[in-house]
């Protein structure tokens, strides 16, 4: 009995540690819109998102033992229970030093048949073959004899925290990613395939946001998760200040042995995922993804030349769209009453990435190397100094 009792003590513990681990709101950042019941992609019903984050070692980077600073993040259109159950989508690239996989035939077809996946840059051949095998192991195609897929993966890059060329995501991560996958509250910051993230100046990461609004009587709901590790320090703006310039000379980066490189300032890559339930075919959703670059713009975002900027948007509507042999009859919004989607797309996006660096605590990784977290205080402080938050 005094077992169990400790074990629920510690677990209310941790559910309240991580219920009260402050978000963008939380500090008074002013944002535009009304969230949804979590303020997260989850909130568009039927999302599930899942994590698998690996963090381990210190010191000098040593090819295949570490430090590990890497993750998994899966997400699911319609939950992992549903199995093959497609949704429309279509995608966008901003700048294409990047890569996310299976998005041809998302083009091609109008629809996402698979989860999507996002981790670091060396590893998206991994989950990917990892998901393949998953599909047979549990039946995704419904009992289909002979069937073709191409999973999406997406990838930004970690390797100045992570030994990213160890290769230490492995079947067991992704598996874990999927079996984690669920609605409702989700965690940010150094989590899934954000952990070993940089944003904007600082550590970056997995952030997520939603907006819920209405047309013609009708409520929507419109959500966004990010993987942030993109842009310069200089263009950070928070509700419109700038910050990052402000805090130019506050907690750099610390390269003590980076990589070879030739990356510059403001490279890196950002991840965006939009889901919503407006009834949406791929055109459409391809104007939703093209939307996404305007948010990430709002924060900082330039599209740098060494960074994958790369976006996808599914509406969840329309359940039975997907028939490979029979008419269907699907609804569509008019394109005269899409602008409350396009701004809820913007505002969740700009939130989100606000999310995962406020999330995000500083990480040490390989060879010292330090990205330090978005200070509160310091936050708190400007965004006072320009009257966005009252004293």
């Amino acid at each position: 009995m005094k077992r169990i009792s400790i074990l629920i003590i510690t677990l209310l513990l941790c559910f309240y540690s991580h219920a009260q681990k402050p978000r963008a709101r939380d500090l008074g950042v002013p944002f535009v819109g009304v969230p949804g019941l979590n303020n997260a992609i989850t909130d568009v019903k039927g999302v599930e998102v899942g994590y698998s984050t690996i963090i381990s070692g210190e010191g000098e980077n040593v090819i295949g033992k570490g430090p590990i600073r890497t993750g998994v993040t899966a997400i699911f259109p319609r939950g992992k229970a549903k199995k093959f159950s497609p949704v429309y989508a279509n995608w966008y690239s901003l700048n294409g030093n990047g890569e996310m996989t299976g998005t041809t035939w998302v083009t091609e077809s109008g629809f996402l048949e698979t989860p999507i996946m996002i981790t670091n840059t060396n590893s998206v051949g991994e989950v990917r073959q990892a998901v393949l095998k998953w599909f047979v192991d549990t039946d995704w195609y419904r009992g289909e004899n002979w069937w073709y897929t191409y999973p999406v993966v997406a990838e930004t890059y970690d390797g100045f925290l992570n030994d990213i060329y160890g290769f230490h995501v492995k079947e067991n991560h992704v598996l874990e990613a999927i079996k984690n996958a669920s609605s409702g509250k989700i965690a940010e910051g150094n989590v899934g395939g954000g952990t070993g993230m940089m944003c904007l100046g600082f550590k970056g990461g997995t952030g997520t946001s939603s907006r819920v609004f209405e047309i013609n009587d009708t409520q929507y709901t419109v959500g966004a998760l990010v993987q942030s590790n993109f842009g310069a320090k200089r263009n950070l703006s928070i509700a419109g200040v700038p910050v990052g310039i402000e805090l130019k000379d506050t907690l750099n980066y610390e390269y003590k042995a980076p990589p070879k490189s030739s990356r510059q300032e403001g490279d890196g890559s950002i991840i965006v995922i939009v889901a919503t339930d407006v009834p949406l075919l791929p055109h459409q959703l391809k104007r939703i993804a093209q939307r996404i670059p305007l948010g990430v713009g709002i924060v900082g975002g330039r599209g740098s030349n060494g960074s994958g900027d790369i976006f996808l948007a599914f509406s969840t509507a329309n359940e039975k769209a997907f028939n490979r042999g029979e008419m269907t009859t699907v609804q569509t919004m008019s394109n005269d009453l899409l602008m409350p989607v396009f701004e809820a797309t913007v505002q969740v996006v700009e939130e989100a990435i606000i999310n995962a660096m406020v999330a995000a605590e500083t990480m040490e990784g390989i060879n010292g190397n330090k990205a330090h977290a978005l200070p509160h205080d310091l936050l708190i402080e400007t965004l006072k100094k320009y009257n966005r938050i009252e004293d």
